[in-house]
């Protein structure tokens, strides 16, 4: 019997850890990525990221920073819950931090897989494409519902030159049909007569 407690209790660790996790991916996206406006290391890269949408920090930085945070993790956790429990926490969230690694890299570099691919990538891209203040979620959206930046995506305008390489039909070079419902091109063209009412708007506005 006391096996089997331990076990419970090692998993119930465990998806705490999970849940830990997701509120730290979305502290990192928002608040240190984006609040950060630049002026530290993750939001220099996230940043980037944006700016040229299949650019991503490198892995061995990345594992670098992924043994920092385990290393520091699992003597405190197994300081205040026991050693099982506390590296059971660990573990669940560490799992789930690289879970979402690759699930952010597949998001741009591979097509949706059912619904949760279609909606990961559309509450991803809505953030990249349309408003970086909201949807900071990437494996949920239970954080951004809870602080209010949660968006339910519509059709998305993917500008011209970071349009994802999995979201084009190589025959034509527009949106796949497969995926049109969701996503709609916008050109180089069509960018810059956006960019020239805005002004003409705003000197009206002035004026």
């Amino acid at each position: 019997m006391d096996a089997v407690w331990m076990v419970l209790g090692a998993l119930s660790a465990a998806a705490g850890g999970a849940f830990g996790w997701t509120f730290t991916e979305y502290a990192l996206h928002n608040w240190a990525g984006h609040k950060g406006k630049g002026r530290n290391r993750f939001s220099k890269d996230h940043l980037r990221h944006h700016s040229k949408g299949d650019w991503f920090a490198p892995s061995q930085d990345k594992a670098k920073l992924a043994a920092m945070v385990a290393g520091t993790m699992l003597p405190v956790a197994m300081l205040a819950m026991g050693w099982l429990l506390g590296a059971a926490f660990t573990t669940g969230f560490m799992a789930c931090y690289i879970g979402y690694e690759v699930l952010h890299r597949r998001l741009h570099t591979h097509p949706p897989k059912g619904r949760f691919g279609r909606w990961a990538r559309k509450n991803h891209f809505h953030h990249h494409f349309c408003d970086p203040q909201v949807n900071h979620g990437v494996t949920t959206p239970i954080w951004d519902r809870v602080f209010g930046t949660h968006v339910t995506p519509q059709i998305i305008p993917v500008p011209e030159r970071l349009a994802m390489v999995w979201l084009l039909d190589p025959a034509t070079g527009d949106v796949h049909k497969d995926y049109s419902h969701d996503y709609r091109l916008v050109t180089r063209e069509e960018r810059r007569q956006q960019a020239r009412r805005k002004k003409i708007s705003a000197a009206l506005a002035t004026a």
